[in-house]
């Protein structure tokens, strides 16, 4: 997506859909197609990097060079040392596997195990073995893949799915990653701009909220059960910057009433008080992209906001944020809405569907169940083979650092605040 992107009006895009319900050819497309985006990628830090692979410690971030490690290692885990890969998600994920093409990988790289400060400590393979690794790890990979025959099922398919979204999450986070630190990424990082506004009227619905159906979903997408929803308007497109600096300047983060309990807490934890992504420069609002402030434009999608600044801003306006529920049926049926730009911060907490049943990959849903924040939508960021409508991302409400922003919604019989 670049800064004049518009969005999604459908379900998905065409690469995601090819990569859930498609063949053995669409995977390997898709498998392909990210690791071009993690090399560049890569060859991206390394520019900015120098001969330094280190970054100083973040609890958000993750070094660098473990970020491909790692990649690698989940593949291989996955698919070439997984005995039950052929079983989808009645594999057993504590199968003994054979051993790693790279003697101490699973010293280093397993995610579930390794321990988030010691990463960066570890006496990790240098750059250019870590770029063999990975491809050793894919060469087996697309053997494996090229092996089965042209309508291979779902079962057949699930992992070889599995790793192109996992590798195409880690590539997103190397992009957020190098914005908030000012590497110039080959990747544009611009704000995307929204064409036009308003909002849409969408008349009470019961639908089912769940996956259902042939094709690969995430775990915690099925469970699909009844939701009743009264009428409800929603924005077509997310809030802009146009809209959000309006609160800033009438001083909505000194002012404690729009601020929930959680928020009003997570306020006094900053340095300083206001939105991360722009700053005020002799009286204009400035942004940075690619290491370079850029003037803010007051049509680009509000960005880098945390869901206690989302939730500040909506009672301000006499607003709210929508449900997942709200959001999902309105990218579904309204040919208006507008989605893609940006992650979208959700009133709804990440909790399991009813009759959740963890995937292999048990550590992807259930340690983060109650304590995130469901965000629906795509960022720029995102590789349109991740984005669909019913892909539920979450993080814990205070994060700023991701592609995050969100839409507004009210009930129909609330009257719209004027001057919003």
């Amino acid at each position: 997506m670049d800064g004049t992107s518009r969005g999604y009006s459908a379900p998905a895009p065409a690469e995601a859909l090819a990569l859930r319900e498609g063949a053995p050819a669409d995977v390997r497309a898709a498998l392909l197609a990210a690791r071009r985006r993690t090399l560049r990628l890569a060859e991206d830090f390394g520019a900015a990097l120098g001969t330094s692979t280190r970054l100083p410690y973040a609890q958000e971030l993750n070094p660098p060079l473990w970020e491909l490690g790692h990649v690698g290692w989940f593949q291989e885990w996955w698919i070439a040392r997984n005995p039950e890969r052929h079983q989808g998600v009645r594999a057993d994920p504590d199968a003994a596997r054979a051993p790693s093409l790279l003697a101490q990988a699973d010293a280093w790289y397993d995610s579930s195990r390794v321990q988030h400060g010691t990463r960066w400590d570890l006496p990790l393979p240098d750059r250019a073995a870590t770029l063999r690794y990975l491809s050793d790890a894919l060469d087996r990979t697309l053997e494996m893949l090229d092996a089965l025959p042209p309508d291979a099922g779902d079962d057949a398919l699930y992992f070889f799915r599995l790793v192109a979204m996992h590798e195409q999450m880690h590539a997103e986070a190397a992009v957020y990653m190098g914005h908030g630190l000012g590497f110039a990424l080959s990747e544009s990082t611009g704000a995307p701009a929204v064409g036009g506004s308003g909002e849409i009227e969408v008349p009470a619905a019961r639908f089912e909220l769940g996956r259902t159906g042939p094709g690969f979903a995430f775990d915690n997408e099925l469970g699909p059960h009844p939701v009743a929803l009264a009428p409800y308007a929603i924005d077509a497109r997310p809030v802009t910057w146009g809209a959000y600096l309006p609160f800033v300047a009438a001083g909505g983060y000194e002012d404690s009433q729009w601020w929930t309990p959680e928020g009003r807490a997570w306020l006094d934890s900053l340095r300083q008080r206001g939105p991360a992504g722009p700053k005020r420069v002799e009286g204009a609002w400035r942004q940075m992209r690619g290491g370079q402030w850029h003037a803010l434009r007051e049509d680009e999608v509000a960005v880098h906001l945390s869901a206690h600044e989302a939730d500040a801003w909506c009672r301000w306006a006499g607003r709210r944020l929508p449900t997942e529920a709200e959001w999902e049926w309105a990218a579904f049926t309204q040919p208006a809405f507008r989605w893609g730009l940006v992650w979208e911060w959700t009133a709804s907490p990440f909790e399991p569907f009813p009759g959740f049943v963890p995937h292999p990959y048990r550590d992807y849903s259930v340690p983060w169940f109650g304590t995130r924040r469901v965000l629906r939508g795509a960022s720029r960021a995102t590789a349109p083979a991740l984005a669909h409508a019913r892909y539920r991302n979450f993080y814990e409400p205070h994060r700023r650092d991701i592609f995050a922003g969100f839409r507004s919604a009210r009930a129909q019989d609330t009257p719209l605040r004027s001057g919003v």
